[in-house]
């Protein structure tokens, strides 16, 4: 009998159970194609496997808005109000140093899917994502499902939308904003009455525990910086009856600036603050709101503020003088001569 010029293909077919059409040709014993099938069928499983795995993990590109935590989103209906108040910014910084993850919230359908923000080949400016919650991202990378949720490995991430208190702070900022106010002597004070300092008003209240811990700093900034026209005030929220509050307060902390009483949220709000407190909000010297600050002042932050916009009036100042110096050389006649033709 002739030999076949080729050898025969063998056809290996899987279905849960090993099925398999064989064609050999001469010269091939049966053992040899039962190995050679055994071990055909473990890699072609292992393909199979790969290349499934490899369709999990396809890059995909999603767009929602950074979230602090599940609880936070939870908090109201997401279809009606919006994340990324004041109020949520200054919680996420709590949630987010006490490890919840950081989610994003994509819209499907008539709800939102959050998904878990994990570090791929994008890399955090500093670390953690906290200074990206409540803005509106695009993200790029593989899925991946977790216990609880499914999680992406970001590795590229686009901002495209600020969030709402960036957006309201934003309108708020090179405004002129009056408070009206009453010390804890009843005597009115206004804020547009310290228009050409710099000034830097806290918003607190006596029970505010952080209020206090920021204290000692906005005390150190006073003591610095009072005989180069900055002022600090503290707009307390506590009301007229409780005066005896504040001024153990104040007694207690050693404040050395102006308090003014019965401030409010709507107040706090129309500074670009949102409802939680502590607040702070530096004016310029013309009367501007030129900083906002949610939460617990950083000193050496707040310093360098105060430093920048000190050194700006003075070049402002500098280039006035000048301007002025110029003109009255201008408008000074001309001195005749005494000496005879």
């Amino acid at each position: 009998m002739e030999a076949s010029p080729h050898p025969s293909i063998i056809h290996i077919k899987v279905l849960y159970s090993e099925r398999y059409s064989l064609n050999t040709c001469s010269g091939w014993s049966f053992a040899m194609i039962q190995m050679k099938t055994r071990l055909f069928a473990p890699l072609l499983l292992l393909s199979l496997f790969a290349a499934a795995a490899s369709a999990q993990n396809l890059s995909v590109k999603l767009e929602g808005q950074v979230v602090c935590c599940a609880d936070c989103w939870a908090e109201a209906d997401r279809t009606k109000v919006e994340y990324g108040t004041a109020e949520d910014l200054l919680k996420a910084k709590s949630c987010v140093a006490g490890g919840d993850p950081t989610l994003l919230a994509v819209r499907e359908g008539d709800g939102f899917t959050l998904y878990q923000l994990e570090q791929g080949k994008f890399r955090l400016p500093g670390k953690d994502w906290l200074e990206y919650v409540g803005q509106r991202v695009a993200v790029t990378g593989t899925v991946r499902k977790k216990k609880e949720r499914s999680a992406i490995n970001v590795d590229t991430l686009e901002v495209l939308a600020a969030s709402i208190a960036e957006r309201e702070a934003a309108n708020v900022l090179g405004q002129e904003v009056e408070l009206t106010l009453k010390d804890p002597f009843g005597a009115e004070q206004r804020l547009s009455a310290l228009k050409g300092r710099i000034v830097v008003l806290n918003f607190w209240a006596t029970y505010c525990v952080p209020c206090r811990k920021e204290m000692p700093d906005l005390a150190a900034i006073q003591n610095e910086y009072a005989a180069l026209g900055v002022q600090v005030v503290g707009a307390s929220v506590d009301e007229a009856e409780d005066r005896g509050k504040v001024l153990q307060f104040i007694k207690e902390t050693r404040v050395n600036f102006p308090i003014w009483m019965g401030a409010s949220t709507a107040d706090m709000m129309r500074f670009g603050l949102g409802v939680a407190l502590p607040g702070t909000v530096i004016i310029g010297r013309d009367g501007r709101v030129a900083k906002i600050i949610s939460g617990i002042v950083n000193q050496a932050d707040l310093k360098k503020q105060i430093d920048t916009m000190l050194a700006s009036a003075e070049r402002t100042a500098a280039a006035e003088r000048k301007r002025e110096q110029a003109a009255a050389v201008k408008e000074k006649p001309g001195e005749a001569s005494s000496v005879p033709s």
